[in-house]
């Protein structure tokens, strides 16, 4: 919503992929870098091809931090299902098979993650910062990032235009 001003998030569409007492975790999805995965990802033994597939910048806590998002459930037991075609993995064996491999689709490499502390989401969902809705792997993999904050904007039936600062609550 508009009155997020905090340029990490701003028209930004986030997987909440955990919401607990202690505090919450996400993925920012429509933040694609120019940036070749195999270029940064050190393996060893090291990756002497580049298939393609890019990274992506899933939020500003800890950017040193890979997660692998993609629409099929990989083999690795760690995996943990998100929602309906989405799963999260960590798995360094994943990670090699996405960098060698014929590029998969429905996949994503990200670095970093959104965070929140006790209570902190809590309070920006009550100030009306953000929208919610059910995750949808179609949007996830599907949308262009450019368009994604728009398309999930108007899945919930509401035109972005109209979308204004508010929810602040009179005492």
């Amino acid at each position: 919503m508009p009155q997020l001003t905090d340029p990490n998030f701003r028209q930004t569409v986030i997987l909440l992929c955990e919401h607990a007492a202690q505090g919450a975790f996400g993925l920012v999805l429509n933040r694609r870098t120019e940036t070749s995965a195999s270029s940064v990802v050190h393996l060893s033994p090291p990756i002497e091809i580049d298939n393609g597939l890019e990274l992506w910048i899933g939020g500003p806590v800890d950017p040193e931090r890979g997660w692998i998002l993609t629409g099929t459930q990989p083999a690795d037991p760690d995996s943990v299902r998100i929602s309906d075609g989405v799963y999260l993995s960590t798995s360094q064996s994943l990670l090699r098979k996405l960098l060698i491999n014929p590029r998969p689709p429905r996949t994503r490499l990200l670095t970093g993650y959104a965070g929140w502390n006790a209570g902190q989401l809590e309070a920006e969902l009550s100030s009306s910062s953000w929208l919610m809705t059910e995750a949808d792997a179609g949007i996830i993999f599907g949308a262009r990032p450019a368009d994604m904050w728009e398309t999930a904007i108007r899945r919930l039936g509401a035109d972005p235009a109209q979308l204004h600062a508010g929810g602040q609550h009179v005492h």
